[in-house]
């Protein structure tokens, strides 16, 4: 994939906030991108100060970005991630899904209405549940995600959301994810759900399954490979099913087919 690189490492030119803060950050900006992937980590309940150089959540997420850079290699797809304000979500101010639908917004002004599948771990799960209404986003992988009830769905209609989630997670309960798709379901969302075996909240366990799963979801609802046959039928099946959100994830390949040129 070609593009252009910034001091910091990432792809392109981050997109400038009124306040100047950068919430679009670009990892590879092709010149004519057909589709994009954007990225959104983690962070805390209530934080109000802005993340530091050493940004754990962040650099949790690098393996994401490599496995996503290798499963779209070939094919014109922009991959960048967002940049919260505030390292915590910090109650009704939402400011991590704030800072998404803003990323959201200077991508759909750079590069135009292009279809766009985010992937956010834990807080950044939420924050992509809750932005993915946005005009360009046409589905999502979300991580661990944290799911509070009170937290609306039918943003999700029409939209493809597959879900992961570790048994052992004790930060943001499985459950919760659970009874949130199973709302998202009925409110008109096509939404899957994996149980990743033995892994926790972190994704310390089973990596290369959690980086590789992530890999091919995403760029299998963007047209450039197959949906896994059990993805494809659990979609298929009635809203009220809840077979579909209970999939045991299996052990990943360690290669993924190469793209076609002319995706």
């Amino acid at each position: 994939m070609s593009g252009t690189r910034t001091e910091d490492g990432t792809a392109g030119h981050p997109a400038l906030q009124r306040d100047g803060h950068r919430a679009l950050h670009w990892r590879v900006r092709p010149e004519r991108p057909g589709a994009a992937v954007i990225v959104l980590h983690g962070g805390e309940e209530r934080n109000l100060s802005r993340p530091g150089r050493l940004n754990l959540p962040l650099l949790r997420m690098h393996g994401f970005l490599r496995a996503l850079g290798r499963a779209t290699a070939g094919a014109d797809i922009a991959i960048g991630t967002v940049r919260y304000r505030h390292r915590g979500w910090n109650d009704e101010r939402a400011d991590a899904a704030r800072d998404a639908l803003a990323a959201l917004d200077d991508l759909a002004k750079e590069l135009g209405p292009v279809p766009t599948v985010l992937v956010g771990h834990s807080m950044g799960g939420r924050a992509a549940l809750h932005a993915a209404g946005h005009p360009n986003v046409t589905g999502l992988v979300a991580l661990a995600p944290w799911c509070p009830a009170e937290d609306p769905c039918e943003q999700l209609a029409g939209r493809d959301v597959l879900m992961l989630h570790g048994d052992r997670d004790t930060v943001t309960p499985p459950a919760d994810t659970h009874a949130f798709a199973a709302r998202s379901r009925a409110a008109g969302a096509r939404v899957c759900g994996y149980t990743v075996t033995g892994s926790g909240h972190a994704m310390l366990q089973r990596i290369p399954d959690w980086h590789r799963a992530t890999a091919h979801l995403a760029t299998a609802l963007l047209g450039l490979r197959d949906l896994p046959a059990e993805t494809v039928s659990a979609l298929a099946l009635p809203p009220a099913s809840r077979e579909a959100l209970t999939l045991p994830l299996p052990r990943q390949p360690r290669t993924v087919s190469p793209v076609p040129r002319s995706a």
